[in-house]
């Protein structure tokens, strides 16, 4: 028979089989016939993938339905026995490491808000690239040039300048703007470093590209999310990023591009800044008449960056939460595969955020180095990351340099030379426990990062700790790797 070309004809085969099959009473098959390409059907995927498996939902139409959808598929996963968080043997509680892409268009090529309007992909762009927090508060471990969906200032530093000049060679508001021109305009701009369109942080590679028919759909992807544990985690992102697109139709944004530079993998990759940053993301969309509550996207900033401990001095406190860190690709290896690349994940990244610090008289130390501590506009409060060696890998960058933990701080008192309180984080069990198996639950995970945190051991005596050379690139950080 030959192949159906439209949906209707493939259910009129469909009703014909089925007629033959209720006369002769035998059971028919259509072998090889699924229903055409159609707009109007839904379809959905599941493949499996390391680790994971990869659920690809069909498109939806409402809020209603996506929301249905997103509870639906959570639903089903746990009743199979299927999660989107695990668990490390440290405790740290993490997302499956599947990504929670959000592919948006319309429903043909010709409907898509992106191709109608490209404006509005020139207003996501900018949006994006000026808020790093929207890049790294819902992303993956596994972040930095060489992940899954890097930034496109990552690694390339005339990325901003090219970027620029490419939005302003769109055509205007209301002018006419053939399909393949958006393409041409963005496609070797979202890239990652080696060119691959489909490993960028916004994903055009099935918008209209001319490599194919299956390219040319008007669909832009974002790719800079990782699988939350919850289904209303997951529903609160795809709100934003709604009400983000429905703000640009009405109101372009068309502020100029932001040159972050290095302050990207420094101040970024803090929790302060990344949770400043989100909040202007939010007031930025109640300005445009679309208001979101802060408190639906705590649990976000709580998963990504939990805290780790606290130590108080009188009215002075000491938090340490964990930050992110951008894990390096190493040279090719030789394995029992073939060829291999590892990352140095052996680097980690924390921050201290102190209150009710007085400069005059306290400092804050780390293994007895002190913090180049920022101050926050709030007097007495002040951040810093600190940046060490977890554990050491038989492959990592720099191999001389060893293991700084554990990490040991100090309120120092700069009028009587001593500690005033200190405390103790250990990348591993305190008593050398190692654990054989992964925590059953989130509760079991938070006991071991708890276990993980001393509020005593501050150094006794009179001391003088060694000062610090802020980095002029890195001024937020403290990488104790150059500490001698």
């Amino acid at each position: 028979m030959p192949p159906v070309a439209t949906l209707e004809a493939y259910l009129e085969l469909v009703a014909a089989v089925e007629s033959v099959a209720r006369e002769l009473s035998i059971p028919v098959q259509l072998e090889g016939y699924g229903p055409p390409e159609d707009p109007r059907l839904g379809t959905f995927k599941v493949t499996p993938d390391p680790g994971v498996i990869e659920v690809n939902v069909p498109f939806v139409r409402s809020f209603s339905e996506l929301i249905t959808q997103t509870e639906t598929l959570y639903e089903e996963a746990r009743a199979e026995a299927l999660v989107a968080e695990k668990f490390e043997l440290d405790g740290a509680h993490i997302g499956s490491g599947g990504g929670n892409h959000f592919v948006m268009g319309g429903a043909t090529a010709a409907d898509s808000p992106f191709l109608r309007r490209p404006d509005l992909l020139a207003s996501l762009i900018s949006f994006w690239h000026n808020h790093p927090s929207l890049s790294y508060l819902f992303s993956g471990r596994f972040i930095g040039p060489t992940s899954q969906a890097p930034r496109t200032d990552e690694g390339r530093d005339d990325s901003v300048h090219e970027l620029s000049l490419a939005i302003s060679r769109l055509p205007q508001r209301g002018a006419d703007c053939p399909p393949w021109l958006v393409d041409r305009i963005f496609r070797h701009l979202l890239v990652d470093l080696t060119g691959n369109t489909h490993r960028t942080e916004i994903c055009i590679d099935k918008l209209y590209s001319p490599d194919a028919v299956s390219g040319r759909l008007g669909l832009v992807e974002l790719r800079s999310f990782e699988m939350p544990p919850h289904a209303r985690m997951s529903s609160a992102t795809q709100l934003m990023i709604r009400a983000l697109l429905a703000s640009f139709w009405e109101h372009p944004y068309q502020q100029p591009l932001v040159r972050w530079g290095t302050q990207v993998h420094d101040r970024f990759l803090l929790p302060y800044f990344v949770d400043l940053d989100f909040q202007d993301v939010l007031s930025e969309l109640a300005r445009r008449g679309t208001e979101l509550h802060p408190a639906w996207f705590k649990p976000h900033f709580e998963f990504r960056f939990p805290l780790l401990g606290s130590v108080s001095k009188d009215t002075t406190v000491l938090e340490l939460r964990c930050a992110l860190e951008p894990w390096n690709v190493l040279g090719e290896e030789s394995s029992g595969g073939g060829q291999a690349r590892y990352v140095d994940s052996s680097l980690e990244r924390v921050q201290m955020r102190a209150f009710g610090v007085a400069p005059e008289r306290h400092m804050i130390t780390v293994n007895g180095v002190e913090l180049p501590l920022h101050p926050t506009g709030t007097r007495g409060e002040y951040v810093c990351g600190v940046r060490y060696r977890a554990w050491q890998p038989p492959s990592c960058l720099h191999p001389t340099i060893g293991v700084h933990a554990p990490l040991h701080f100090d309120l120092y008192d700069r009028w009587n030379e001593r500690s005033l309180v200190g405390a103790t984080y250990h990348v591993l069990h305190a008593g050398g426990r190692a654990a054989l198996e992964r925590p059953v639950n989130a509760a079991a995970a938070e006991g071991r990062r708890i276990a993980r945190f001393h509020a005593l051991g501050h150094s006794h005596g009179t001391f003088r700790p060694q000062p610090t050379k802020v980095n002029p690139d890195f001024p937020m950080t403290l990488d104790l790797r150059w500490v001698r």
